[in-house]
């Protein structure tokens, strides 16, 4: 079985590890045949994806953050190749949702002597998304954490705090399977294929990343009282039974905003628009785990 590593340099918030070196060591112990392939550029993992997948790679192996994993995934989409992971980011949301090791060593043995299963796939505005697409302030946090310089959680938190005191919800409206539901304030429109966002800040708890369904989460205002209750809920995975969000699922969304809001696929922020198309593909991604 042949694996290609795809190491994004620039991932995690450690600089120091000489990853290729490490990724040889213990996938040598594995006994595995295998190559490593640096990015160089955004989007230049989901080319070398493809790539190594036409090449005859069983499984090809994101090493990185979220936005890593999002761009090897998109490029094994309609492939034979299997998706690995080797967690190196601020958040590792499919990582988790997926139970593959936040360690360097037992994340490549999993690489290196997976089981296989297929799992959903969304997509948002033509944009694949694995864990979690959404609109509106936790795309602006996404938006702002990337000029902040710096990553990891406690940037993550200091720029989601600053930024709570600014952002003011926009009127949309959304439908569902073809039927209008509702027109409301979006604070925060989700769509969850997997449960979480990432470092276990559970947006979805009941999300099934097998069930051929999006969870859509809805918080429409975060009053003080309202945004304690929804970050217990995140935290602690009792959003849905806390009464600070409303979720809804469904395959297909379509939203209208006001204004002009933000979206973010797997955490990285994409553009501001005023219209979003939200599709649910079944099964669509095999992953190695």
């Amino acid at each position: 079985m042949r694996i290609c590593f795809i190491l994004n340099p620039t991932s995690g918030t450690n600089r120091t590890q000489d990853v290729p070196a490490l990724l040889t060591r213990y996938a040598t112990a594995a006994g595995a045949e295998f190559e490593i392939q640096p990015t160089a550029y955004a989007g230049h993992a989901e080319q070398l994806a493809r790539q190594a997948a036409a090449a005859g790679c069983r499984v090809v192996v994101a090493v990185g953050g979220d936005g890593t994993v999002n761009e090897v995934a998109r490029g094994l989409l309609g492939t034979s190749a299997a998706l690995g992971i080797v967690p190196r980011g601020s958040g590792n949301g499919l990582a988790r949702h997926l139970h593959i090791p936040l360690d360097l060593p037992g994340a490549v043995r999993r690489a290196c002597q997976p089981t296989f299963q297929r799992i959903d796939a969304g997509e948002i505005n033509g944009r694949p998304f694995f864990c979690t697409a959404g609109l509106g302030f936790d795309a602006h946090v996404s938006k702002m954490f990337a000029r902040a310089g710096t990553r990891g959680l406690s940037t993550y938190v200091k720029v989601a705090l600053r930024e709570y005191r600014r952002y003011r919800p926009v009127p949309v409206q959304v439908t569902l399977q073809g039927q209008k539901l509702f027109d409301t304030h979006c604070y925060v429109l989700a769509f969850a294929n997997a449960a979480q966002y990432g470092n276990n800040a559970y947006i979805a708890p009941r999300a099934n990343i097998q069930d051929g369904l999006l969870d859509v989460c809805l918080i429409d205002g975060l009053s003080l009282p309202r945004a304690v209750r929804v970050g217990l809920g995140l935290a602690l995975g009792t959003l849905a039974t806390s009464g600070g969000a409303v979720y809804h699922t469904t395959q297909q969304v379509r939203v209208r905003s006001a204004a002009p809001l933000g979206f973010h696929v797997d955490g990285d922020y994409v553009e501001d628009a005023t219209d979003f198309e939200v599709v649910l593909h079944p099964l669509a991604l095999e992953v190695a785990v």
